[in-house]
């Protein structure tokens, strides 16, 4: 009797799953609702979205004010931050929608890559959700999630070119399904909004009041627009390096000599406002845009020689916390109207952590039936996971020479 049970039960569950895969066409298929949780590292996140991509219901709580006390993220407290917060946000984003448990199709989750802690907060709350009310689970990857956030807001068929950039990554792309991508670069040390952090730490922004509550890449930014960037050079780095990958240790390091040095001049130690700092500020910013600028060139230039991009309307993503950032935009822009390429970012909002994209790559999966696991299905988060098929070892092989391109940003 119970090998009967545990049989019938498995029946249902497997029924359900067919279900969640049903023709994306048909008309029940646009009532399905999946639920996002994301929880990779200091924003907990979820949302209900329906197979549209219509966002039904959504909360975020942020760390963001405590983590800027500390002077960064420390896991163990973005870790506890999670644990108090995760189930006050799912049910927001339940209740915000008038969507009960019982109505959903399926739950995703972020389970790669992230910080180990923040992973697990989300994975073990997600595993209880799906088993509690019995719904498969799609567990995601947080850069795909990043990379197709902008086909939630725009209809751009694949292939696509899509530059991720964040705090935590940077990486260059060509998206071609839902879990078919080619890695054409990526960072070699440390990705560019922890280097922006990290220059606005040195530099101590924080101590101005109209920076007191900003990220910083933020003051950053903000400080950049009353700077001048000539003044200060920093080299670009990998300049001699011809392939699509990333480095921003050796510009961050530019840039601690040049702090180091006008500390001197001007008899201050570290921790004191510079005078020059709005300088210093837009002279990174435009290193930090001209390197990912002229990594997209190539990247643009080796997907042309190896069609790996629709000759017709082309299309380039900017994607990830980092491509909030509106000079790094403009950077971006003079490459895809150089190259003939249609740049999408998708709006501030979306480009940070948020459950809305992780729903939608739920969707996406849902859609084509890939990913979808059943409730009981034991699933382990990964730290570090690349993205899709890395050909970075083509792309420097290819050697491309870019032609010149002025990079006259403008403020």
């Amino acid at each position: 009797m119970r090998f009967i049970t545990m049989f019938q039960s498995k029946v249902r569950r497997l029924q359900r799953l067919s279900r969640c895969k049903h023709t994306a066409g048909s008309k029940a298929s646009r009532s399905r609702l999946v639920l996002g949780i994301e929880t990779s590292c200091d924003d907990t996140g979820a949302a209900v979205m329906d197979e549209t991509g219509a966002i039904l219901g959504e909360s975020l709580h942020s760390q963001k004010e405590v983590h800027l006390r500390t002077g960064g993220i420390i896991p163990t407290v973005a870790q506890q931050l999670h644990r108090e917060n995760i189930e006050r946000v799912v049910q927001e984003a339940l209740q915000r929608g008038g969507v009960t448990p019982a109505e959903l199709c399926a739950v995703a989750a972020t389970v790669k890559p992230g910080l180990a802690l923040s992973l697990g907060v989300g994975l073990r709350f997600s595993q209880r959700f799906v088993r509690r009310h019995d719904k498969p689970f799609i567990p995601v990857h947080h850069m795909e999630a990043h990379a197709l956030t902008v086909r939630m807001l725009h209809p751009v068929a694949f292939p696509f070119l899509v530059l991720l950039v964040s705090g935590g990554h940077s990486l260059l792309a060509v998206a071609r399904g839902v879990d078919d991508f080619l890695l054409l670069g990526r960072t070699l040390d440390e990705a560019p909004g922890d280097t922006l952090d990290k220059v606005a730490r040195r530099l101590s922004l924080g101590k101005l009041p109209q920076c007191s509550t900003l990220s910083g890449g933020q003051a950053v930014e903000l400080l950049a627009k009353d700077g001048d960037r000539k003044r200060f050079g920093f080299r670009t780095p990998m300049g001699q390096t011809p392939d699509c990958c990333f480095s921003f240790a050796g510009l961050r390091n530019q840039v601690t000599m040049l702090i180091q040095k006008k500390e001197a001049e001007e008899g201050v130690g570290e921790g004191t406002l510079l005078s020059c700092v709005n300088d210093i500020a837009a002279a990174t910013q435009h290193a930090v845009a001209s390197h990912l600028a002229k990594r997209t060139h190539r990247a643009v230039l080796f997907c042309r020689a190896n069609c790996l991009l629709p000759s017709e309307n082309p299309t380039l993503v900017l994607s990830g916390g980092v491509a909030s950032n509106q000079y790094i935009r403009k950077a971006l822009t003079l490459i895809s109207e150089a190259t003939g390429l249609r740049l999408l970012c998708p709006p501030a909002r979306f480009c940070t952590d948020n459950g809305a994209m992780i729903a939608w790559n739920g969707v996406e999966r849902l859609r084509e039936g890939k990913g979808i696991l059943a409730p009981d299905v034991d699933v382990s988060y990964e730290p570090k996971a690349p993205l899709g098929v890395d050909i970075t070892a083509e792309v420097r092989a290819a050697a491309i020479r870019l032609p010149s391109i002025r990079m006259k940003i403008p403020n």
